[in-house]
């Protein structure tokens, strides 16, 4: 089975950087890398999303790291 290009293409400047700075601040030592890449799709589709949209969900766009990884890095 061929793997999926998740690669980001169409996401905003600057996702990655507040993505690994989230994982630094929330996750020091844990192998980012792995665990984003498993959920990469997931924040590819909410960034997609309207800024209505994620307002309706409560969540503005730097929200997006938090909800995506909330399972894993609960307070």
């Amino acid at each position: 089975m061929a793997e999926t290009d998740l690669t980001p293409r169409f996401l905003p400047a600057g996702w990655r950087r507040d993505l690994d700075l989230f994982m630094a601040e929330r996750a020091p030592g844990m192998n980012a890398y792995m665990l984003t890449r498993r959920r990469l799709l997931s924040v590819a589709q909410m960034h997609s999303l309207s800024d209505s949209e994620l307002a309706a969900m409560g969540l503005r766009r730097a929200d997006i790291p938090a909800f995506v990884f909330e399972d894993l890095l609960s307070d």
